[in-house]
């Protein structure tokens, strides 16, 4: 087991209304929160979104083994409040995974490098999925906690998701952009 540390995002609205009656989002609090409590080695830093619908599992489930309760492995969870893009980034590119139900950061991360684990059933970015650069997760709270734990066991399952090809590209569009411009120019 490595030391590692993963960040989360969850903000869909659509994810959220839909799923308030299935308790979908109580079981993704309980399987971090389970996550924490079973590897002394990991750190997981949470920007909260401010939906009423989030903050209250949150409150109820993550703050008292968090950082700002002081209790049990507190030191081990922050709950921040919304960042900027670019602290998120920032916080996305120190991570070794990444969980999330959104569809941008489904994208971003593995440029970075970061598999991720998508709390869904589907996902408008099949390619990543495809890439096995994505994993599709649901919201069971037994599997995501099963799906951490593989990643942070078994260096081989981190590596085949972090070494993938991004389906997104390679970040070398601009500089290829340059050459054909360069090149019709002369």
């Amino acid at each position: 087991m490595v030391a590692a540390g993963f960040s989360l995002r969850l903000h869909r609205l659509e994810s959220l209304c839909y799923h308030l009656s299935a308790k979908w989002y109580e079981n993704i609090c309980w399987a971090l929160r389970d996550v924490v409590e079973s590897f002394p080695d990991v750190l997981v830093v949470y920007p909260v979104h401010l939906n009423p619908h989030v903050q209250r599992p949150v409150n109820e489930i993550l703050f008292p083994v968090s950082n700002a309760a002081g209790t049990g492995p507190g030191d081990r969870l922050s709950l921040l409040p919304p960042l900027e893009y670019a602290p998120f980034v920032y916080l996305l590119s120190q991570s070794y995974l990444v969980l999330t139900d959104s569809g941008g950061i489904q994208e971003e991360a593995p440029a970075l490098g970061k598999p991720v684990l998508v709390m869904r059933d589907v996902t408008e970015r099949p390619e990543g999925v495809w890439a096995n650069t994505v994993k599709l997760v649901g919201t069971d709270r037994e599997k995501i906690f099963q799906e951490i734990k593989e990643l942070l066991e078994t260096p081989a399952s981190y590596q085949t998701m972090a070494q993938a090809r991004n389906p997104y590209g390679d970040g070398q569009a601009a500089r290829r952009i340059v050459e054909i411009i360069e090149a019709d120019l002369q």
